[in-house]
């Protein structure tokens, strides 16, 4: 085995973070932000990428963390590393409301594709880089779902979702249709493709966006009820305008202004 056995315990419901516990010398990697506590001899250390390819000198540690950048995330992960002789603690939050779920790769052959913000940390030794899509329809109208992560290696993994989970377990040749911002992630033989939804009402007054994922089983599908970007739009959309007199948001008078000003949309 390569990765580092880790072990964890998952705390919370709505909130949740996950606990690791390091054997003397273990290391376990994360997104920058996501860190929460640890005991005193743990020791942090910024890493290129995820740390793998270091074995390679220069161009190794470069293109592991030029694979981070395609994907939108920092340069740099964090290691933590557990420099006493006796077992020490790290914990890792989830950045919003949702579930934390561990993925074991050896389970799902060394492989699981998921979404680019998804990732929160890992076992040294588990390689965290882009999945390249092969057709065109992904690359012109994929959208959130289209620029995916995969995680390879043989440890532990631990992806975020929001809202709340749905796993489903697909058959080979079944079909399951998924706004591309509810997929959290999707073992390595399932085939991904994005499909337009078709019809002029549905494209111009449908409201859900002109395309939706489709996913192929056999496989194992993890989906989420309230991806980030949902969430960001709908406080972005409630938030005052500049300017605007917040003190009336609360009021039936507030909301009859607004209307009169012609500031209340529909």
């Amino acid at each position: 085995m390569q990765a580092h056995e880790i072990d964890y315990h998952i705390y919370g419901e709505e909130m949740q973070y996950v606990e690791i516990e390091l054997d003397p010398q273990e290391i376990v990697i994360a997104e920058a932000g996501s860190f929460m506590m640890m005991d005193n001899n743990i020791q942090m250390e910024t890493i290129f990428g995820d740390g793998s390819g270091q074995e390679n000198g220069l161009f190794g540690k470069l293109l592991s963390a030029g694979k981070r950048v395609l994907t939108g995330e920092s340069l740099f992960m964090t290691a933590f590393i557990n420099q006493n002789n006796t077992k020490s603690k790290v914990s890792f939050a989830s950045p919003y409301p949702g579930k934390i779920i561990p993925i074991d790769l050896t389970q799902f052959g060394g492989k699981f594709i998921c979404q680019k913000d998804s990732f929160l940390c890992a076992a040294k030794g588990v390689s965290v880089g882009i999945e390249f899509s092969k057709k065109l329809g992904r690359g012109l109208f994929g959208g959130e779902g289209f620029i995916m992560q995969k995680i390879e290696g043989d440890g532990l993994a631990f992806v975020h979702t929001g809202g709340t989970l749905a796993k489903k377990e697909l058959a080979a040749g079944e079909i399951l249709k998924v706004d591309t911002g509810c997929i959290v992630g999707f073992t390595k033989n399932v085939d991904y493709d994005i499909e337009f939804i078709g019809g002029i009402k549905n494209s111009i007054f449908g409201g859900e966006g002109l395309f939706y994922a489709t996913l192929r089983g056999p496989g194992t599908v993890y989906v989420q009820s309230l991806p980030f970007s949902r969430l960001a739009d709908r406080i972005i959309a409630s938030a005052p305008k500049a300017g605007g007199n917040s003190r009336d948001e609360g009021s039936l008078l507030g909301g009859l202004g607004s209307l009169l000003d012609g500031d209340r949309r529909f």
